[in-house]
């Protein structure tokens, strides 16, 4: 999997008192915390987008269905469909995968075409493509996920299928 680029600076307010005072305004500690945490978000984001993966391509509801907060919401053909129970997300998985097995999905893939990651949410964009068994292309598309940090881990809130 592609690692994740983020797009995002961070920009500090000098207030004119601690430029008068001299102050030491990188607070290296401070900075180095931040990276810290957003490596370690990082990382973790792509953990879960490899567990997700590994549901497609095991054609396993449950390990897809763990990478999911609920509720949840999923935006496809212009409508959003809201599930707030295990069983209705469960429900929903498993038809998605029946039909990828009737279409000859036998390989899922993606490559990551934008991310940002602020604080306890963050959101990717995959492009995505499910190839046959002879390695053709049976589906492309792109699908953006908003996910959220719990405190213990990164789950997808919510997605939206181009």
């Amino acid at each position: 999997m592609a690692p994740f680029t983020l797009k995002h600076r961070r920009e500090r307010k000098i207030m004119s008192d601690d430029r008068d005072a001299g102050l030491d305004l990188t607070r290296d500690d401070e900075i180095s915390g931040e990276v810290s945490d957003q490596v370690e978000s990082e990382e973790a984001i792509a953990a879960l987008f490899e567990d997700y993966l590994a549901g497609f391509n095991d054609f396993d509801p449950e390990q897809i269905c763990d990478c999911f907060a609920l509720p949840a919401t999923i935006w496809q053909h212009d409508r959003g469909y809201v599930f707030h129970d295990e069983d209705e997300l469960m429900e929903n998985i498993e038809a998605l995968l029946e039909a990828l097995d009737k279409e000859g999905v036998s390989l899922s893939s993606f490559q990551v075409s934008a991310s940002h990651i602020s604080g306890i949410t963050a959101m990717v964009s995959l492009d995505w493509q499910q190839e046959n068994a002879d390695g053709e292309a049976v589906f492309e598309f792109t699908c953006h996920y908003h996910m959220m940090f719990d405190g213990e881990a990164w789950s997808i809130v919510m997605i939206i299928n181009e």
